[in-house]
């Protein structure tokens, strides 16, 4: 009885040494079936770029930029917006943005309230960093990771340099920018007003307006007025470039004025062409695209953190009308 014990007992343990033997080999084996390998669809990370102004020059070159760094990087990047700087539309599409869980944000900076929240509370909850291109909103504001643009205090005194080489150093000179005053705006007023304070005989005359056409044109309308002897114009916010130069047109000729503005509005570029403007502070969108792309990328692997909280400034350049005809 205990001799068959004995073999039963040495039967049970060579079967089990046979299934883990088999077991083993099943994993060990070079052809056995791992986990499905990740797609690169899968990995890759996705951006989205956001604007308030879809189909304009300026844009369109950032977000070709954009699109090509994002190639290079292997991100997937989708360019969202408004058109015709609805606010609405623009804010509604950052929030799907956020909701939406993208790996990060590059966006136009707006200097609201609704903005503010949209970045420090809801995106920082979710974790997404953003970075602000062409137009900053100050970083213990937003919460932003960097700024990706223009220098806009040094954009206005190379306009008013340029504004002093063509005039001289006395007349009246009207500054049309928008009545909220975004952050972009006031650095470009201060770069203005710092070069033009020291010419005694220079005066400035200061327009605000709301952003609609309507506004535009009324506003002009009562600076005209107001100040018969203007001797020149600086389009502070370049969307309202178009509308101030159709109404001045209907008073007299726009040659005999001095009109100077930036090139990130819609009509900038081809106003210049024409010879109604006498000159533009040129920017480099298409790089602001690219640069923004790629420290988005070395934020989110680990390359560069943190990012200069002062931001990443990009070449501009003074455009004059004989230059571009």
């Amino acid at each position: 009885m205990r001799k068959t014990s004995i073999i039963v007992l040495c039967i049970v343990i060579a079967i089990l040494c046979n299934l883990t033997i088999v077991s083993a080999n099943k994993v060990f084996r070079s052809d056995s079936k791992l986990p499905p390998k990740i797609t690169q669809s899968e990995e890759q990370q996705r951006l989205v770029l956001i604007t308030q102004e879809m189909e304009t020059p300026f844009w369109d070159e950032v977000a070709s930029g954009a699109m090509r760094q994002a190639q290079m990087e292997g991100a997937s990047l989708e360019v969202w917006g408004s058109y015709g700087n609805n606010k609405e539309e623009f804010l509604k599409s950052m929030e799907i943005a956020i909701q939406s869980k993208v790996d990060g944000i590059i966006i136009q900076g707006m200097d609201t309230e609704e903005f503010k929240d949209l970045t420090k509370i809801k995106a920082s909850f979710y974790g997404i960093p953003i970075i602000t291109v062409a137009n900053d909103v100050p970083m213990n504001e937003s919460l932003r990771r960097t700024y990706v643009g223009s220098d806009q205090y040094m954009a206005g005194k190379m306009i008013a340099r340029q504004l002093l080489a063509d005039m001289g150093v006395e007349g009246n000179v009207v500054l049309m920018y928008d009545s909220k005053q975004e952050f972009y705006q006031k650095q470009r007023l201060k770069g203005i007003k710092e070069v033009l304070q020291y010419y005694p005989k220079i005066e400035l005359v200061h327009a605000e307006t709301a952003d609609t056409r309507e506004q535009i044109i009324a506003s002009t309308q009562d600076v005209l007025n107001r100040v018969p002897n203007a001797d020149a114009f600086i389009a502070v916010n370049a969307n309202v470039l178009g509308a101030m130069i159709k109404e001045i047109g209907k008073r007299s000729q726009v040659e005999p004025y001095y009109i100077y503005s930036f090139d990130d509005g819609p009509e900038s570029l081809s106003l210049l062409k024409q010879g109604k403007i006498d000159g533009m502070l040129a920017q480099s969108p298409e790089m602001i695209g690219r640069i923004s792309v790629q420290l988005m990328m070395e934020w989110l692997n680990d390359v560069t953190v943190p990012l200069n909280k002062n931001g990443y400034l990009t070449e501009i350049t003074i455009l004059k009308a004989t230059d571009v005809q």
